[in-house]
């Protein structure tokens, strides 16, 4: 893996580049490197080795936005994990509304939830209440649009403390890096 995780002045994570990238910042005196990889990389007259994180010597202002409420995202959200059941999978998942609109329910981030079909048949136009389940946890807008987008399970370790994921095995994982 050759990506390099940018954090800004305040070591927030900004974006994740290219490996040539980061080397231009750091020569251009525009970054600094806080973290290393094993490989080296080498020219005739000099050498270093491969950055995995650079911070930026200077703020960069990122303007907050409201995440928009759309299928994908609520499954990115709940991360393609039925709330009902806590099946997993990208192709089995829909979204269903705690509260049915029949009875009605908004579509709002706190009342629409991932969803497997059998769970989303199985509670058909009931609450979760009158069908006899649970949710595993209560739905809530995401505060940011995350910049980063990343695939998972593939990230360096040391970028884990700079990233904050919803995944419960990462923040796990966090909570173990010293």
């Amino acid at each position: 893996m050759t990506d390099v995780l940018v954090l800004n002045f305040t070591y927030e994570a900004l974006n994740i580049t290219s490996f040539q990238r980061a080397v231009k910042l750091i020569f251009s005196g525009k970054a600094e490197i806080v973290a290393n990889r094993d490989r080296i990389l080498n020219s005739p007259s000099f050498e270093m080795r491969l950055p995995s994180i650079i911070r930026m010597l200077y703020y960069i202002r990122r303007p907050m936005q409201k995440v928009a409420l759309t299928k994908k995202n609520i499954l990115l959200r709940d991360d393609y994990t039925c709330q009902y059941c806590n099946l997993k999978g990208e192709r089995l998942m829909t979204v269903d509304h705690v509260i049915p609109r029949s009875r009605g329910g908004p579509s709002t981030w706190e009342n629409l939830v991932c969803c497997c079909m059998r769970c989303n048949n199985r509670k058909n136009n009931r609450t979760p209440e009158h069908c006899n389940m649970t949710l595993k946890r209560k739905p809530k807008a995401p505060k940011y649009i995350p910049w980063i987008r990343i695939k998972r399970n593939t990230l360096p370790d040391e970028w884990y403390k700079f990233l904050f994921l919803y995944d419960v095995s990462i923040e796990e994982r966090v909570e173990a890096t010293p």
